[in-house]
């Protein structure tokens, strides 16, 4: 059977993921029902009522029950996810918690915990509980040590060039220009999710002409960025008037025309051609006998020896790694970026950066660019 890409399906979310061929999908971004228990209407201090989540797709009669679909569902997604994929829930106080426990009890693994930290949450009116200003994502591969996609210098480059943390700010709620509207002017979805926080998810998560299924698809919103994206994407909602809201707003979507090398945000550091430190010594970009400053600091140095190890000032012998490491009390060590070379000048140059620029001189190479063309 082939994937249906790029197209809302209609029906049971259970039903159809049961459907769909095993280990297809790269990328799943769930926003399940989040059985809020309202048993009241709400209303300001000024009497005027709340628009509330009160759909009936949110009501369940017990725990139970929440925790027996929340169950079926989320196998159906285990199924469906390759062995490489991951998947996103959303959740609030009222439902993430069990669903966390249900995705452990699956095998799922869990990545991150996400708080999506909202800029215009709605008050507390009767004052009796402090504001819900967030909600939490799950962030899970497919069981421990299981491989997953994660452009982590791309989640940099939203964040100012630092490692990004897991309270995501500045992502309020859909409203204004981006809040669907239906034919009377009223929302078109109770709880549509903001396009930043799909942007961020996709983006982290998956690559260009990647799958990204959305089992409660709602308004839209995952496969309209994953259509500016260029990523493939299934939606499955049971609501026709979703639907219906869904679909006109993807096919509004005209997405830039796609040029690999700008889309491309996978760490350059993992696809660049690998370059091994013994292979510097060899070729002579580094001499046995020459010295390595840790961190910066003269006081901590090591030797390079002819085959490729070092060793360090107290006598001990290793890799560039092993020898950081042990500078380092045996915490883990990535010697490229801990180990410096003195220049002719006298500053100090990191082993990264000069594997860098070995790495652009052999490798754009006529000989080697045909090589690998072949």
């Amino acid at each position: 059977m082939h994937l249906p890409l790029d197209q809302i399906l209609k029906g049971d979310c259970v039903e159809i993921l049961n459907s769909l061929p095993e280990r297809s999908v790269d990328l799943i971004f769930a926003d399940p029902p989040y059985n809020l228990q309202l048993k009241n209407e709400l209303h300001r201090p000024n009497m005027t009522k709340v628009d509330a989540v009160d759909d009936h797709w949110d009501r369940f009669d017990s725990f139970e029950a929440y925790d027996e679909f929340t169950r079926k569902w989320l196998a159906a997604c285990k199924r469906v996810l390759k062995p490489t994929g991951a998947i996103w829930v959303i959740g609030s106080y009222h439902n993430i918690f069990r669903v966390g426990t249900i995705m452990q009890d699956l095998g799922f693994w869990i990545l991150n915990d996400v708080i999506w930290v909202k800029t215009n949450p709605m008050p507390n009116f009767r004052g009796v509980r402090f504001t819900n200003a967030h909600e939490t994502l799950i962030w899970a591969s497919t069981g421990k040590g299981a491989r997953y996609t994660f452009n982590h210098q791309a989640m940099k480059g939203l964040n100012e060039e630092k490692q990004m943390r897991s309270d995501w700010w500045l992502l309020s709620l859909a409203t204004g220009a981006e809040r669907l509207k239906d034919a009377n002017g009223e929302k078109a979805h109770s709880t549509q999710k903001p396009e930043a926080l799909l942007y961020r998810v996709i983006l982290s998560s998956s690559n260009p002409g990647d799958v990204v299924l959305d089992p409660f698809f709602g308004s839209g919103t995952t496969g309209a960025v994953a259509k500016k994206l260029h990523r493939n994407w299934i939606g499955i909602e049971r609501e026709e008037s979703y639907v219906r809201v869904a679909q006109k707003r993807i096919d509004a979507v005209e997405p830039e025309l796609f040029d690999p090398h700008a889309f491309d945000v996978k760490s350059k550091g993992k696809s660049a051609p690998k370059v091994e430190f013994s292979a510097l010594v060899e070729n002579g970009y580094l001499r046995p006998g020459q010295k390595l400053f840790f961190s910066r600091d003269k006081s901590r140095y090591a030797t390079i020896k002819p085959d490729a190890r070092l060793r360090t000032a107290d006598g001990f012998e290793g890799s560039i790694h092993k020898a950081g490491s042990h500078y380092m009390n045996g915490a883990p060590c990535n010697g490229w970026e801990h180990w410096y070379l003195r220049q002719g000048n006298g500053g100090l140059i990191s082993l990264g950066e000069v594997r860098e620029k070995i790495r652009v001189a052999f490798y754009s190479q006529p000989l080697y660019s045909e090589a690998r063309q072949r």
